[in-house]
């Protein structure tokens, strides 16, 4: 079966339509086109004409805006077919419009929703293809739907948070390597040539920075060309090897000032999507395998990831998760009341939301911590510049007096 790319207007409305279908050549595809009650205008094999290649970038935010809008017009009580089309109209993001209009021509041949968007895994997650899979089963995916759409949004917000926050102590830097940088290419060199002219030896502290001007002054590229290389290196050991990921993952939760947050963060995010799993009706063992998936950091995963064998044993999932590394303890105590009250899912929403309160004010104060800390960084490494640069012309000065 190959997948074909259309235009068409339905016969009815004499509407204009786009999507996607599965057939065995051309001829085959317009024929089921004219039968599902369509005038087609052109196929076109998948990969030799408007869309293809075109599914490799999707944002957070058109995913996003495709959730919400699948769930309130599904909720709204439109077909499938008619919700896809309509979405698949009004998406801006080429990338996300054709997949969606690849999904409604997999809807249209009879798919279901789950076996099309797991064609997609890079784009839908295990997260979402579990929630849509329990909302076609049990007919709730209008609700499945909008509780992606929530979560994805807050993590989104959170994510935005993060960075944000960073963004002062990342410009108080820019300024430090600034004055530095100036210091050492236009005041340094003045010092250097000033003593030379008097015929005095430069001090010690001096001596030090002429060097390091000298050798950036020299041997520029050079530094350029290292910097790239490690550069470079990193990010290939990060992104390209096991061993990379699991690393930059250890130092996120180890790191001062950020280990405790990005905690919180993970263990928020697991209580949050066991509470969307459990609530639409995913087995328990289902949502805790997939909640771990959605923590998106290997040592974290790997920890909690023991408790799947203790909830195989026949235990509830607060004494699975009770003491383990990076589980904050919250979350285990909820669970207990849930389990004994008959509404874990409403419980361990409610440790959730406690985290994400408390990350929220942790972000919002990230700047009033790392502030003092580069002040004095700041302070230290300027003072060093001007040890070197001014102490040295007033000695002078001094001395010529």
């Amino acid at each position: 079966m190959r997948r074909y790319n259309y235009k068409a207007k339905e016969k009815a409305t004499g509407k204009n339509v786009k999507g996607s279908i599965q057939a065995e050549n051309e001829q085959v595809a317009g024929r089921l086109l004219v039968e599902q009650g369509y005038i087609p205008q052109s196929v076109v094999e998948e990969g030799s004409g408007l869309f293809g290649g075109k599914k490799d970038h999707v944002t957070s935010k058109d995913r996003i805006t495709f959730t919400r809008q699948m769930a309130t017009l599904i909720g709204a009580g439109l077909p499938l077919a008619t919700s896809l089309r309509t979405v698949a109209e009004q998406t801006q993001g080429q990338a996300m419009k054709a997949i969606t209009e690849e999904i409604l021509g997999n809807v249209e041949a009879g798919r279901t929703l789950f076996d099309s968007f797991s064609k997609y895994p890079d784009v839908f997650n295990g997260v979402y293809l579990a929630l849509i899979k329990a909302g076609e089963t049990s007919g709730t995916l209008d609700m499945a739907l909008r509780r992606l759409a929530d979560q994805e949004e807050k993590d989104a917000a959170m994510m935005s948070k993060i960075r944000g926050a960073l963004v002062y102590p990342a410009i108080i830097l820019v300024v430090i390597l600034a004055v530095l940088a100036f210091m050492m290419i236009m005041v340094v060199p003045q010092v250097k040539g000033l003593y030379e002219d008097m015929g005095k030896e430069l001090p010690g502290l001096t001596k030090f920075l002429v060097g390091i001007s000298d050798f950036f002054g020299n041997f520029w590229w050079l530094v350029l060309i290292i910097l790239g290389m490690i550069g470079g290196g990193i990010f290939y050991f990060i992104k390209k090897t096991p061993s990379g990921r699991k690393t930059a993952d250890s130092f996120k939760i180890h790191v001062p000032l950020f280990g405790a947050l990005f905690r919180k963060l993970y263990v928020s995010r697991f209580a949050r999507t066991c509470e969307m799993m459990l609530a639409t009706g995913v087995p328990m063992l289902d949502s805790v395998t997939i909640a771990i998936d959605s923590v998106s950091n290997k040592v974290v995963e790997e920890e909690y990831s023991k408790a799947i064998e203790i909830i195989k044993g026949g235990k509830p999932l607060s004494e699975s998760i009770k003491d383990r590394d990076y589980m904050l303890p919250l979350v285990p105590q909820m669970a207990s009341i849930g389990e004994e009250s008959g509404k874990i899912d409403e419980m361990l929403g409610k440790a959730a939301q406690v985290y994400e309160t408390e990350l929220d004010e942790q972000i919002n104060n990230i700047s009033t911590m790392i502030e003092p800390i580069l002040m004095v960084i700041m302070a230290g490494l300027i003072g060093v510049v001007i040890g070197g640069t001014l102490l040295p012309i007033y000695s002078l000065v001094n001395s010529v007096a």
